[in-house]
């Protein structure tokens, strides 16, 4: 490198992610904006796996394209990110999890939109690996200049951006220490709310955003004591800098709907009693603190109800409906007066009384569109190709026939095939070469009164008539090995831990195969061994 500074830094907090830290690396060291554009600022935070070693060997065959921090382990990637940001000396700066790697064009992309634009930040599609999911609703496509107010930026807080690094320095923006997870969305909040443009690109992939295997970076592990805590600094954090208007309305929502929604899912039934006395009491707090009407009329009615629950119901009134919810499905509808309620057991109940507002979903543009899948199958279609065919119920025998269900960019054949006065039945169907054609990913799948938006995720703030399918009662099954081209995937619909359905596409790599190959002969031999005690104890008996 010459001493002119780089047109943009790349920071890198890292603390044990061998061996995904080498992938990372190769994809910044292969760079088409090459070593004389960039620099990296890898912080290694007190690693114990040997990715601190691993960070100098590269620094060794890369001269003068790394700058590699060592410091004792400071509990979050807080402290390594406001390291870097302090080292950093090129235009912009841009955020690398070390787990995750960059499309070989991605900063030369970038940088030369933010230079085209005149951008303070730039959003570059972001793709999740091993079913870690994205919002891809602001990817929908390129836009020169967005806003909290008027798109789902306020959905992708995520640092993964690129970022002017003299708007950073003059308004001194910094990550916050001390927070248990999450720190990067009021750095990323306050840099979206001081730039003068924020710019996004959605062509192609620039991002992948990893999931380990065994989810065991910091977010997957937060419980959720960390996760209430988190959610209420970013409450008041958001509150504190936006003024009054759509901005502060869109960035809260989403954190009531997408937080404090995360929260209340079906698995605080398996929490223990005194952690579900926290949450509910926690959830309450914030809930009477910053959940306005105009803000509560725009969530999906799921999660309305269960923060409703929370501020004016007892503990045991919200786990009667998460219970409902994840056993028994979507429960019917009182009409009364032209207004609708929905029969959750808390509704009217006369030896705990909990106001029926709670429980009104009038207005919410998502609760028709709630379905319920109760099995699945296959079949082939009339031009030969698979389709994964799913059978839903909703409570409504009204249901309007304008239902339409994506598993986000995938449609689906939708038709009803029964009513009755308990509800509608209908059958959802998906082909596979329109599945595998995306490579292998899970996708939430979602139901909508109108025409499917494969650009907005289910069940979202703000966003009419749409609901994420539910499983309560599913048992599994219906996994299915397919090819595409020479490549192998496992297709399945599975339930993830909110209950909602997802259609998985796993692609079977000679390890998953081999591993799976494993587990199957672990299992035939703990059979095996017990039927020999089983066989001696008969001849026994025969014997005697």
């Amino acid at each position: 490198m010459s001493d002119a500074r780089p047109d943009v830094d790349v920071i890198v907090p890292v603390y044990n992610t061998m061996p995904y830290l080498r992938q990372c690396l190769d994809s910044l060291v292969g760079q088409s904006i090459g070593a004389r554009r960039m620099h990296v600022v890898a912080v290694d935070d007190g690693s114990t796996d040997g990715s601190g070693r691993e960070l100098d060997r590269y620094a060794r065959r890369h001269p003068g394209l790394f700058t590699v921090v060592h410091q004792a382990n400071s509990g979050g990637p807080a402290g390594p990110c406001n390291r870097g940001l302090d080292a950093a000396t090129g235009r912009y700066v841009f955020f690398v999890g070390a787990d995750d790697r960059l499309a070989p064009d991605a900063l030369a992309r970038l940088v030369d939109a933010a230079d085209a634009h005149g951008a303070d930040v730039v959003l570059g599609r972001v793709v999740g690996v091993n079913s870690r999911h994205i919002f891809q609703d602001i990817f929908a496509r390129d836009a020169v200049d967005v806003g909290l107010a008027d798109s789902p930026l306020a959905r992708s807080l995520g640092n993964t951006k690129l970022f002017r690094r003299e708007l950073i320095e003059r308004y001194g923006i910094r990550y916050p220490l001390g927070w248990p997870l999450g720190s990067d969305q009021p750095f990323t909040l306050e840099a979206c709310h001081r730039a003068a443009r924020v710019s996004v690109l959605a062509d192609q992939p620039y991002y992948y955003a990893v999931r380990r295997h065994g989810a065991t970076n910091i977010t997957y592990l937060s419980r959720h004591r960390d996760r209430l805590t988190a959610v209420g600094a970013m409450l008041a954090f958001a509150s504190r800098l936006l003024p009054p208007g759509a901005a502060r309305e869109a960035v809260l929502r989403h954190y009531v709907d997408h937080n404090i929604g995360k929260l209340l899912q079906d698995d605080l039934l398996l929490l223990d009693r005194a952690t579900q006395r926290e949450v509910h009491h926690g959830v309450g707090r914030l809930v009477a603190a910053h959940l306005t009407p105009e803000i509560a009329d725009r969530l999906p009615a799921q999660t309305r109800i269960r923060a409703a629950l929370c501020r004016d119901g007892a503990l045991d009134d919200l786990l009667d409906a998460v219970r409902h919810d994840a056993t028994a499905g979507t429960p019917g509808t009182l009409v009364e007066e032209g207004r609708r309620y929905a029969r959750y057991p808390g509704l009217r109940r006369g030896d705990r009384p909990v106001p029926d507002s709670c429980f009104e979903v009038t207005a919410a543009p998502d609760w028709p569109a709630r379905l319920d899948v109760a099995a699945a199958a296959w079949r082939r279609g009339a031009d030969g190709a698979d389709t994964l065919v799913l059978t839903a119920r909703s409570p409504l025998p009204d249901l309007p026939a304008t239902l339409a269900v994506a598993a986000e960019d995938v449609p689906a054949a939708t038709r009803v095939t029964g009513r009755d006065a308990a509800g509608t039945t209908v059958e959802i169907g998906f082909r596979v070469p329109d599945l595998l054609a995306g490579g292998g990913r899970r996708r939430c799948v979602s139901a909508r009164l109108g025409p499917a938006d494969p650009t907005r995720s289910p069940g979202s703030a703000g966003i009419g008539g749409a609901a994420a399918l539910r499983a309560p009662r599913w048992t599994g099954g219906a996994r299915r090995v397919r090819r595409r081209g020479t490549r192998l995937y496992l297709v399945a619909p599975v339930r993830d831990g909110s209950g909602d359905l997802l259609v998985s596409v796993v692609p079977l790599t000679a390890g998953r195969l081999l591993a799976r190959a494993g587990r199957v002969l672990a299992r035939a031999g703990r059979a095996l061994a017990g039927v020999g005690p089983a066989l001696r104890g008969r001849r026994g008996r025969g014997a005697a």
